[in-house]
């Protein structure tokens, strides 16, 4: 284990789970209505219906909070995209499908959107494997979209590159420094890299 890495925690139980789901769900209600400042861990308990210690035992902090909800969030649009894959011929255009289809649906709740963000550009180490949670979930997204299974590391460093693209794109969208077309443009001229790197078999994929 890593210095200042937290044990791995036992499964969770049905109940523990309920539970979980419950609070998640009051935290993107909060914030969906009043962004970053509105998810305030002693209405997240009363929103959910626990006592504010058994909140702190599950999330530590706000941050960890808002970082596990954007791993629900991304968790979800996973699944969607296994039912409504992408269906561009090539990997860079399925993958710069896919990332768009996911930016539309932060769009869609602004400052929820914004509340996730700031969470992960806040995080400190302590909250380090909850963001790798995030990180990984949308390798796994983009991994999909290409139809990879067995990347190679110049392609896993490509889907670093467009993770980070798409972060800062969202960043820069929030702050009003990028318009929708900008963002598109960016990311599908950050997905033209996976072209450049990709062996033959991507190309088929």
């Amino acid at each position: 284990m890593t210095a200042g890495a937290r044990p791995a925690s036992p499964p969770l139980t049905e109940r523990q789970e309920a539970r979980r789901r419950r609070i998640l769900h009051a935290t993107t209600r909060l914030a969906v209505r009043g962004g970053f400042e509105a998810v305030q861990m002693r209405e997240v308990a009363e929103a959910a219906g626990v006592a504010l210690g058994t909140l702190y035992r599950y999330f530590p902090s706000k941050i960890h909070l808002l970082v596990a909800t954007m791993q629900d969030q991304l968790q979800q649009m996973h699944t969607t995209l296994h039912k409504r894959p992408p269906s561009g011929e090539r990997p860079a255009q399925r993958v710069a499908d896919t990332l768009m289809r996911a930016f539309r649906a932060l769009q869609r709740e602004p400052h929820l959107a914004d509340a996730m963000v700031r969470a992960l550009t806040f995080a400190d180490r302590g909250v380090s494997p909850e963001v790798d949670t995030v990180s990984r979930i949308t390798t796994a997204i983009i991994l999909d979209a290409m139809g990879l299974e067995d990347p190679t590391p110049e392609q896993l460093s490509v889907v670093r590159v467009i993770e980070h693209t798409w972060h800062s794109a969202l960043i820069t969208w929030l702050s009003g420094r990028a318009s929708i077309a900008q963002v598109k443009i960016d990311i599908e001229t950050v997905c033209r890299l996976i072209d450049l790197a990709a062996p033959e078999r991507a190309h088929t994929a």
